[in-house]
């Protein structure tokens, strides 16, 4: 540990040098340089504060807080290392090392638990790197498999298995065994959004958060001049990729206001200015609380690119690579968070979550919670993204009480 952290603005602080850029955001992908650092990072925090530590084998972080029973359950606290690209520094970080504080903070002050505590430092949740997300979670709650990485490549063409071999971890057996002892997970995280600084709330407890859908579309047409093509005469990918777009963002006015979609990422090739594109690859993300509207949606999105593809004489093509259900939290571990919030006189909003969490996968396999802190004009993913100090504080001292109720 290469100084004493006190508070946990300066943990916060310290970490985001594991994959800082110049802008002042961070840039921490699954299995990289930074991101292995910034694990060993944590795990040596830890060692200092003899907070018992090992990785699983695909590089899930865990500090341990035992009980004097060895049979105790596990109550599991935390959330995810990796970031998106140029993304900030409190998204994921702050649950980890919010933890890592709690478990120093109820050691020296109450020893032992009734029921082991661990920190999760989760290896990914964002699918910033390769095409699948909740890869920490999704393997210790059964969610995902090995089957689930064969074949997967990042942008620059490194295969998942050669990167994770390459960080110090592998499935040489193609097995990972699930957890039988969690009874129970909690994550702390930033909102992500601005419904709790709109309402002046420092904490926001989770009551569902919304399922999600992430699809890559493929169009393929046939690259020419550009110059030497008449229009009619052309098999456009570009042109059927922006008529499908713009049929796909012009639709959510026809639901409610809790549908949104997302058209994140787009690439075209070749890319030449004096070229018809040959093909065309875009990304929909597309979230709502209800499956059924989720499902309804997706399937007329679908179809009405199909009919594009064909009015245009183009190919297209989708693949669902990411697909996570709504989730509602547990009612025990809500109530707990609502008292300890009551007890300190701590303001609160009951909430939805219209981003995805950890907890989301959890919430199916254990007893799961998930409590916000305001972000700072809603802002995230980005290098402004902010929480004040003091909400960074409120929203330690609600886990450290709930984490005592609940294992104490």
């Amino acid at each position: 540990m290469e100084r004493k952290i006190d508070t946990i603005q300066e943990a916060i602080d310290w970490l985001s040098q594991y994959g800082e850029q110049f802008d002042g955001g961070v840039t921490r992908l699954l299995y990289s340089n930074a991101w292995q650092k910034a694990q060993e990072a944590l795990r040596s925090w830890m060692d200092s504060l003899d907070i018992k530590t090992y990785y699983d084998k695909i590089g899930n972080l865990f500090g341990k807080l035992s009980s004097e029973d060895e049979n105790a359950g596990v109550i599991l606290v935390g959330s995810h290392i990796d970031t998106v690209k140029q993304g900030g520094k409190y998204d994921g970080a702050y649950g980890i090392v919010a933890g890592i504080l709690a478990l120093n903070v109820l050691k020296q002050k109450y020893g032992s638990p009734k029921r082991h505590i661990e920190v999760v430092s989760l290896c990914e949740e964002e699918g910033s790197r390769f095409p699948i997300a909740c890869w920490g979670s999704g393997m210790l709650t059964g969610v995902l498999t090995y089957k689930d990485i064969r074949g997967l490549k990042d942008s620059e063409g490194v295969m998942f298995e050669e990167a994770m071999n390459d960080a110090g971890f592998s499935l040489t057996d193609r097995s990972y065994n699930i957890r039988s002892d969690i009874e129970g997970f909690i994550e702390l995280h930033i909102e992500q959004g601005q419904v709790l600084e709109k309402l002046q709330k420092p904490i926001g407890i989770v009551q569902a958060i919304v399922g999600q859908r992430r699809f890559q579309i493929t169009v393929c047409g046939e690259s020419n001049h550009a110059g030497t093509t008449p229009m009619n005469w052309r098999k456009d990918p570009v042109h059927g990729a922006v008529e499908m777009i713009h049929k796909l963002l012009a639709s959510v006015d026809h639901y409610d206001e809790n549908l949104v979609t997302t058209v994140g990422q787009i690439e075209v090739k070749p890319n030449v200015s004096n070229v018809i594109a040959d093909s065309v690859v875009f990304t929909v993300d597309v979230r709502h609380p209800n499956e059924k509207v989720l499902n309804i949606f997706c399937e007329s999105f679908l179809q009405n690119f199909k009919q594009i593809a064909y009015e245009l004489n183009v190919e297209m093509t989708s693949h669902l690579w990411h697909e996570v259900c709504s989730a509602e939290m547990d009612d025990h571990f809500t109530k707990v968070l609502k008292n300890v919030c009551k007890k300190r006189q701590i303001s609160y909003h009951v909430m939805n979550s219209g981003a995805g969490h950890d907890a989301q996968l959890f919430a199916s396999f254990c007893p799961t919670a998930l409590l916000f802190v305001p972000s700072q004009g809603g802002i995230s993913h980005s290098s402004l993204e902010y929480t004040a100090p003091a909400h960074l504080e409120t929203g330690l001292h609600v886990l450290i009480d709930t984490l005592y109720e609940l294992a104490y």
